[in-house]
């Protein structure tokens, strides 16, 4: 039996609704970096006398 009269709709499987979407995603990882350095240089620096 072919697919090729079916809407795509119904040949894809369903999408989870619990699944955050990759824009989403790879915003937090990127602002999660950027928090993480931001941290970690001020740790540096009040470490280091701020020299």
């Amino acid at each position: 039996m072919s697919n090729e009269f079916l809407p795509k709709s119904e040949t894809d499987p369903p999408k989870d609704p619990k699944r955050i979407s990759n824009n989403r995603l790879a915003f937090w990882i990127i602002a999660g970096g950027i928090g993480v350095y931001m941290l970690g240089s001020g740790i540096w620096g009040i470490v280091t006398g701020g020299s």
